[in-house]
């Protein structure tokens, strides 16, 4: 019998702006906190009444006259605030239907008048990803399938619509992540990104494919699994994208990463589905700037393989040959991601002749060590790139640290056998950048390590438990800011 494959993309709410309020709809208000709290539409006497203090994502049932609503906190009000609004609205209004066993009403939003656009979009993204729910099952349980938000502002419905398509590349990004192995195998994958990105330029490049043009580290990393690699190219080249720069993008997209013969411990395994998160990432980023339409040239990579124990999987000790011929001595075959990022991004520099490039990957347990579960580490060549990047995260409410790239440590990488050396002893996150910048020429380049906010345990503002799509905001943002 075949595998139970989820719906992908996964069925998301509803998020659109409108001037007429519905009389079968539920209600929402927003509170906010301070000194003295305030609402639009109730007095302070009510409010504490209830007991609300209007903290972020505070979400109180209210007795209104025109049916059953909620009173939404958001805080101090800071972008981060309103996404978690959006979000735990949301989740309480799924909750609601659940429990009375009631397909849930529209959900309609009395937003402040003077409310900055920028604020309507935060909310509008939280309530969208809050409703995110990657379910593999017979049931179908009640979920929210609309949320208005009431305003009669062009530049909130504007703001609005730019945050929804944001919103469902993190979705999409989710869906991957969170997909079972056994479904989710290189050629799924790869067949998804085609199906999902109908309007780009999808080429997928099989086993035979790969063996023909030398790409040994994904040959050598997907060669113990009888499910074989591949490499996914998607491109957006619009005709209006002449005096932009080529952005290439790539991401690591081992979709089960038993750690091979240096195998990992059977504690947490499980969770190694989500290896593929920089891959989703860069999937869902394509996709989310042919659906905004960005008048920029964008090239999306995705070296795909299993990382699997068997009698022809790669051993530490073996010597493999890259794509353009620099050849790495193996030292710990869990180490996989950067021998499939090596040949993806050599293909880049020679093939496609990027202006910048940038990779994203789980790919180090010393990047959770350093900076957590909630912040991407950031490597970069050009002070300037890193700077993009930091200001794309935040604007997209993402979260990265710029890391050293310590000269001190390059000698490291190199080998007595090989070329290079891939994976020495010393700071792991740093050695694994130096040892990927060694394939990226001269370009400016940034290496993303996003092993920790890949993947949450248990929800926070607009992230739910599983695959965060941690990354692909930024990546949509960033192309945006090549923009003239």
């Amino acid at each position: 019998m075949p595998p139970v494959s989820p719906s992908v993309p996964t069925p998301l709410p509803r998020v659109s702006v409108t001037t007429k309020a519905r009389r079968d709809g539920l209600r929402a208000l927003i509170a906010a906190a301070g000194p003295e709290l305030r609402s639009g539409a109730l007095d302070v006497d009510l409010l504490g009444a209830l007991a609300v203090t209007g903290a972020a994502a505070e979400v109180n049932p209210l007795p209104l006259t025109k049916g059953p609503g909620w009173l939404v906190g958001v805080g101090d009000g800071a972008p981060r605030d309103w996404r978690a609004a959006g979000a735990a609205l949301v989740r309480a209004a799924t909750a609601r239907a659940r429990e009375l066993d009631e397909a849930p009403r529209p959900v309609q939003v009395a937003l402040p008048g003077d409310l900055e656009p920028e604020l309507a979009a935060e909310f509008a993204l939280g309530a969208t990803l809050g409703g995110h729910e990657l379910k593999i099952s017979g049931e179908r349980p009640h979920r929210v399938k609309a949320v208005e938000l009431l305003s009669d502002s062009p530049a909130v419905a504007e703001a609005v619509a730019r945050a929804v398509v944001l919103a469902e590349a993190t979705a999409l990004a989710r869906d991957l992540a969170g997909t079972p192995s056994n479904v989710k195998d290189p050629a799924w994958l790869a067949e998804t990104a085609r199906k999902t990105c109908a309007a780009l330029d999808v080429k997928i490049r099989d086993e035979a494919w790969l063996a023909k043009h030398g790409f040994g580290g994904v040959l050598a990393v997907g060669g113990g699994s009888v499910r074989p690699p591949r490499l996914i190219e998607l491109s957006w080249n619009p005709a209006a994208a002449k005096d932009t720069p080529h952005l290439v993008l790539v991401g690591k997209g081992i979709t089960f990463d038993t750690g091979g013969i240096s195998i990992k411990p059977a504690e947490g395994m499980h969770l190694m589905r989500t290896d593929m998160s920089g891959g989703a990432a860069v999937i869902a980023a394509l996709r989310g700037i042919a659906a905004l339409g960005l008048p920029i040239r964008v090239t999306g990579l995705v070296p795909c393989a299993e990382n699997h124990v068997s009698g022809s999987a790669y051993r530490p000790g073996d010597v493999v040959r890259h794509y353009g011929g620099t050849t790495t001595e193996v030292t710990n075959t869990d180490a996989e991601g950067r021998m499939v990022l090596a040949d993806a991004l050599a293909y880049a520099v020679r093939k496609h002749d990027p202006d910048v490039l940038v990779d994203v990957a789980t790919l180090t347990g010393a990047m959770k060590v350093a900076l957590g579960l909630r912040t991407g580490g950031l490597f970069a060549t050009s002070p300037e790139l890193a700077k993009r990047i930091t200001t794309a995260g935040a604007d997209a409410g993402e979260s990265w640290w710029e890391m050293p790239l310590l000269e001190a440590h390059a000698a490291d990488v190199r080998s007595e056998i090989a070329d290079l050396r891939q994976c020495p002893p010393g700071p792991g996150g740093v050695t694994a950048a130096l040892f990927l910048r060694e394939f990226a020429a001269d370009l400016p380049w940034a290496h993303l390590d996003i092993a920790g906010p890949a993947r949450a345990e248990k929800p926070y503002d607009e992230v739910n438990p599983g695959g965060t799509g941690f990354a692909a905001r930024t990546l949509i943002n960033l192309a945006a800011s090549y923009l003239p």
